[in-house]
């Protein structure tokens, strides 16, 4: 058996963890000629192409000097944490890999924390060593600082550095000194992670992840700690809850490259994938049936927000969709929570309603975002944080924001977090930088980014992960303005665009497509406002229709599909199709939203 060594790398989000592990594929070699390698070859979905995030942990292995190394590539956003965690049971060492300029960020606090709790040892990477204006010794005072406060033990802060640049493809002990490749991180690798420790007895092996496939349904993903599992072996299945089952693995699978390859046995210290199981969770034992024992289970984190999912019954439903009914919504939600372990979808009142809960906005609305793609019309409502009863009291989930922002905006930047409910808890001069560290619930977080990026003129960088459920805060303001709200059905005129460009801006430009009852734009006033888009100039025997000067107009806010999320408030929607993201009334009626909002009225003051 080829010696191993199990390696996660883990990152912030776009510090260059993914274009690392794409540039150690590259060099040794593990992948034939005919793979593109200027591409990002594990971000290998559309979405995280074009977000440059990664969403789903991914294994590959490469071999170096005779050595197997797995390598374990995680998401780096918060909203995909959970991933993470598990990930690292899989690891005898992490690679910590940080941006010379940005230095540690949340997430990698977060994900460290985990690693060093579980006794890996760390392997510092600084990375963008190239970049403008980046420091690389500061960061590595800072990354000492975090491992000291984080409660490293003296092996673990006794860590190998590297400098380099994962996207040119070098590594080097002197980030002065540039070299070739990355032949250094390689050998760092060999020499600081041990060989997985093998202990003695029958089989043990924890499932850690999972995959899908339509053709043999559940694959069970984990690594050996003790023993051997073979092909067509007899295993029982040790659950959480204290119950087992009885099962037969009827293929194994090993990680070589980027795929899978079959094979008849696999030793302690393999990572694996095993198919024929069923009825397993994430954290289950699979061990040898005369000697079930066992591994501590997994705790996987808990949704904190949930959002209402729904059909489109829109007049516009059905034009550019192929799935439009409540039943094949329900298959393709349930179907995400056979691989999205973070995801949970609860049955609603009527059929056509379901809530789905998730991690954050981002979380679903990369789920949405996927569904549109795949053909699916569907509305869904206003994120709502989910509150939990502790010792008898209300209790909500609190974020920790960090925000780096200019130094000019820094007070546009607390009073907009304190307003929210964020307590600030640091504050501090980096460059031209100032560094803020803040408590806020998740409720202060819907609607704070894009709210930030404008007030700060876009150079605002913000991160945050889940810190603990705390006490409720109290009220936060909502949204403080109205939307403009169409009146007709049929194509927005330019004409009458220009006559109301005095009452706020627009969604929409001429030509396109609008309802009654859909918002096309946004307000100042505090009240909403119903207007006219399509009512066209009128023709007379005095002049042409044509005659007067042409009109100008501002180009209209296109929002993306988080911001219309963010955006939206209890008693609207967002549309989404696979060509169109729309918002809308929930009741497209005027007199119907009235005497919604009369009744609601009624209620809150009983």
């Amino acid at each position: 058996m080829l010696p191993i060594r199990n390696i996660a790398i883990i990152a912030h989000v776009d510090h260059g963890k993914t274009t690392l592990v794409d540039k150690i594929l590259e060099q040794t070699r593990t992948l034939d000629e005919r793979t593109d390698y200027g591409e990002l070859i594990l971000d290998s979905g559309d979405l995280e192409r074009e977000r440059g995030i990664t969403i789903t942990a991914k294994n590959v292995s490469v071999r170096y000097k005779g050595i197997k190394i797995n390598i374990l590539d995680t998401p780096g956003h918060s909203d995909f944490g959970g991933e993470v965690e598990r990930v690292l049971r899989m690891a005898d060492g992490v690679v910590l890999l940080v941006d010379a300029f940005e230095g540690p960020m949340p997430q990698t606090r977060f994900v460290t924390q985990k690693a060093l709790e579980l006794k890996l040892q760390p392997i510092v990477v600084i990375n963008k060593v190239d970049k403008p204006n980046c420091s690389p010794e500061e960061t590595l005072d800072r990354m000492y600082d975090l491992l000291i406060a984080l409660d490293a033990d003296e092996t673990q802060l006794d860590f190998p550095v590297v400098y380099g640049s994962g996207k040119n493809g070098w590594m080097s002990a002197d980030y002065k000194t540039p070299t070739t490749d990355l032949s250094y991180l390689l050998d760092q690798v060999i020499a600081h992670v041990p060989p997985p420790t093998v202990a003695e007895g029958a089989l043990q092996m924890q499932i850690t992840s999972l995959d899908f496939s339509s053709y043999v349904g559940r694959i069970a993903i984990g690594r050996i700690y003790r023993g051997e599992i073979r092909e067509n072996q007899q295993v029982v299945l040790l659950k959480a809850d204290g119950s087992s089952l009885r099962g037969k693995v009827k293929e194994l699978y090993v990680f070589e490259g980027l795929g899978r390859v079959k094979a008849p046995a696999a030793q302690a210290g393999e990572i694996v994938a095993l198919v024929g199981l069923e009825g397993f969770d994430i954290g289950d034992t699979v061990a040898h049936p005369d000697v079930p024992e066992a591994l501590p289970a997994i705790r996987v984190d808990e949704p904190t927000i949930s959002m209402l999912f729904t059909i489109n019954d829109s007049p516009f439903m059905g034009r550019d969709g192929k799935f439009v009914t409540s039943q094949r919504l329900r298959e393709r939600l349930f179907k995400e929570t056979e691989r999205n372990l973070a995801l949970r979808v609860v049955e609603g009142e009527t059929a056509d309603r379901f809530l789905v809960y998730g991690r954050g906005v981002l979380h679903l609305a990369v789920l949405i975002e996927t569904m549109r793609r795949e053909g699916y019309e569907l509305q869904v409502g206003q994120p709502q944080v989910i509150f939990k009863e502790i010792d008898g009291k209300r209790c909500e989930p609190i974020e920790h924001l960090v925000v780096d922002v200019p130094e000019e905006s820094a007070g546009k930047v607390i009073e907009m977090v304190s307003m929210r409910r964020g307590e600030m808890t640091v504050m501090e001069p980096r460059a031209d930088y100032t560094h803020l560290e803040f408590y806020i619930p998740s409720r202060g977080l819907i609607g704070l980014r894009s709210q930030m990026l404008t007030a700060t003129s876009g150079e605002a960088i913000m991160s945050h992960r889940f810190h603990e459920y705390q006490p409720y805060r109290g009220e936060i303001p909502q949204r403080r303005h109205g939307v403009l709200i169409s009146k007709e059905t049929g194509p927005v005129v330019g004409y009458a665009l220009f006559n109301l460009s005095d009452r706020g801006s627009f969604f929409v430009a001429p030509g396109d497509e609008a309802y009654g009852g859909m918002i096309i734009g946004d307000t100042p006033r505090q009240h909403d406002l119903v207007v006219n888009v399509q009512k066209a100039k009128q023709l007379s025997n005095v002049r042409a229709s044509g005659s007067d000067e042409a009109i100008v107009l501002e180009p209209p806010v296109r929002m993306s599909l988080e911001e219309s999320l963010e955006y939206i408030g209890p008693d609207e929607y967002v549309e989404v199709t696979p060509q169109h993201i729309r918002l809308r009334k929930i009741y497209l009626d005027e007199n119907e939203r009235k005497r919604m909002a009369k009744k609601l009225e009624g209620a809150l003051a009983k």
